[in-house]
């Protein structure tokens, strides 16, 4: 039977719903008849009206046509159809005077108007009938979805009744938090409390949890539904209906916030200018590309028109993701500079001397490294060796091959560091000073270094990952109220970085001006506020999004610092600084990469560490607790 249902064509529902009204037609003259008292014999009577019965049915079939009352299927037979169906009787009582009139057949008008109410009964009665069987078919052919909607408000009211003549959902009872309405019936379902939502579940066998509550903040919608996903059940939130039709300004809640509103200053915003000539008609090779930092410096010193510029990355997806935008940056601008994808690691020296070989580059943006802090201290070897020796082995192949420029991306981590992150970072910064030295007597590469804090929006920055968190209806994980970080965007960290290159004369540690601190817990409740929602506290307990405090972690400190001197000297350019710091000799240096070299073949972590807290100044392992800002 169901399969017969199914199997039916658009056309085919018409014609049984044309043949119904056809049908109905004769129903409603005998009923008609016989309620009304009139001479003679009801047979009698209805033996001279038949002449007029085919008219009466063509008429019928031609009314439903025009009017489109066929082509309504019975679960959607709502209260408009049923408007159309007593337009439909009333056409038929007129035609049945005209008709009658026409033949002189004495008849009484109220003969006519019960004819036309009984074919408004019998249409409406015989389509709520159809619904049924339709619906009990359905019931015992077909495995049906049972459904508990959460609140029984207008939305969820109006749930039940779009959801009464589905084919597979059946809606079983409501849940809602209003006392007011619980242990009553909406729409003849029970409604119970939200606190017996496991008994409810469990007694009806519910299989789906419909959130009909768009009043609630996301937050609260999306802690609902987590607390039901652990009870197994599938769960679904209707939007409500301002949503639907786009009333609601939902553009904060749609949309991240752009991470450069939590700066809490301007954001620099200036050219390059000159120092764009030193990218100009030169082959520019940059580390990391794939990554936050390496994918801007690819589109900014793409705006130099680089006569080439070489994209190193280990990461494919990395790799193809910024690959295919500067292409079609460079085929919408019409640009005339070829771009070099290559797949591969900076410790690997064979294929770093062939790639700077090659191409003939000329500048070296070294941003490839392992920079999550957790994950560099749970694999230190792995750390130390793609941020240590990696950037021994692509300096030094730049000095071998003649590159004019060498810039190391460092990190504020790298001041007196309580991580292995950092460390790595301070022993690259030792690396260079040390290939700057040796140049610096000579017509050779210019190495210099760059510093500075945690930017905004990059991979594994706090602003995405708070905005993940409101996502999810929190918490925010905050490790200390105390924490503080400095903080930039990736556009101005960047720009501010390639005009220090550009000024570059050798053996310079530049620092960027990040202005302030920023509090972590004040940049936690700017997210939240941000997205519309209010932090739940002791002070506000009826917020959306609370705050937690989970604790220092190992390696993290409570604040960082940009210069292990404290002394800064003013450059061409008001937001760069630079300062002068001592490193180690060529034999330090040398003693150094022995060590750990040795650490890294033995697969000895604490041999590593040891040669850390030997050879980086202020290292205190011990000290703090991790930065996963």
């Amino acid at each position: 039977m169901l399969s017969w249902i199914l199997s039916l064509t658009k056309l085919q529902k018409r014609r049984i719903m044309l043949v119904l009204d056809v049908v109905l037609v004769p129903l409603a003259l005998v009923f008609a008849f016989v309620a009304i008292n009139i001479d003679g014999s009801i047979m009698g009577n209805l033996r001279s009206f038949m002449l007029l019965l085919p008219y009466m049915m063509g008429v019928a079939v031609c009314i439903s046509i025009w009017i489109g009352i066929s082509d309504i299927q019975v679960s959607a037979y709502e209260a408009a159809a049923v408007g159309l169906t007593a337009v439909h009787a009333a056409a038929l009582s007129a035609a049945s005077i005209v008709f009658s009139d026409i033949a002189a057949l004495d008849l009484p008008l109220g003969l006519h108007m019960v004819f036309g109410a009984a074919f408004f009964c019998l249409a409406v009665g015989s389509r709520a009938v159809l619904l049924q069987i339709v619906l009990m078919v359905y019931r015992h052919s077909s495995k049906r979805t049972r459904v508990l909607i959460y609140g029984a408000g207008t939305t969820g009211s109006q749930l039940v009744s779009a959801l009464r003549g589905h084919q597979t959902i059946q809606p079983v009872a409501f849940v809602d938090d209003n006392k007011g309405l619980q242990g009553l019936r909406v729409h003849r379902l029970p409604v119970f409390p939200s606190l017996n939502i496991a008994d409810v579940v469990e007694e009806n066998q519910i299989d789906r949890v419909l959130l009909a509550v768009p009043s609630l903040s996301r937050p609260k919608q999306a802690q609902i539904a987590r607390r039901l996903e652990k009870m197994g059940l599938e769960v679904q939130t209707l939007p409500s209906f301002s949503q639907l039709i786009g009333e609601d300004a939902l553009v904060n809640k749609l949309t991240p916030v752009s991470a450069k509103n939590f700066l809490g200053r301007a954001e620099v915003e200036h050219t390059l200018g000159e120092a764009g000539n030193c990218y100009e008609g030169r082959v520019v090779l940059i580390s990391g590309a794939g990554g936050s930092i390496g994918s801007e410096l690819c589109r900014q010193v793409l705006d130099c028109r680089p006569a080439k510029l070489i994209l190193f990355e280990l990461s494919e997806l990395g790799l193809y993701s910024i690959d295919m935008e500067l292409r079609a940056m460079i085929e919408h601008e019409n640009l005339d500079i070829e771009v070099v994808p290559v797949l591969g690691s900076v410790t690997d020296s064979r294929q770093v001397r062939k790639l700077l070989t090659e191409h003939g580059v000329r500048v070296v943006l070294h941003a490839a490294a392992y920079k999550h802090v957790p994950l560099v201290e749970a694999n230190p070897l792995t750390g130390l060796v793609n941020n240590v020796f990696g950037t021994q082995t692509l300096a030094e192949q730049s000095a071998q091959c003649g590159v004019e420029r060498f810039m190391l991306i460092s990190s504020d981590k790298a001041v007196r560091p309580t991580n292995v992150m950092g460390a790595s970072k301070r022993l690259a910064e030792l690396v260079i000073q040390d290939m700057a030295k040796r140049q610096g007597n000579k017509d050779g590469t210019v190495f210099s270094m760059v510093r500075f804090g945690n930017v905004l929006g990059s991979s594994g920055s706090v602003v995405p990952l708070f905005q993940e968190q409101v996502a999810r209806g929190g918490p925010l994980t905050v490790t200390d109220k105390g924490v503080e970080r400095y903080f930039m965007t990736v556009q101005e960290a960047v720009q501010l970085v390639l005009q220090a290159c550009a000024i570059s004369r050798g053996q310079e540690v530049f620092v960027l001006d990040m202005g302030e601190p920023v509090s972590i817990l004040s940049l936690a409740r700017q997210v939240i506020e941000s997205a519309g929602y209010e932090v739940r506290d002791a002070e506000n307990p009826n917020g959306d999004i609370e705050i937690e405090i989970t604790g220092l972690r190992p390696g993290e400190k409570m604040s960082e610092e940009l210069t292990l001197s404290g002394e800064l000297m003013g450059t061409v350019y008001p937001k760069i600084f630079m300062t002068h710091e001592n490193g180690l000799s060529e034999i330090e240096i040398a003693a150094a990469m022995r060590s750990l070299r040795e650490a890294f073949v033995a697969s000895d972590e604490e041999m590593a560490r040891g040669v850390v807290l030997k050879w980086v100044e202020g290292f205190q392992p011990d000290v703090a607790r991790v930065d996963v800002l």
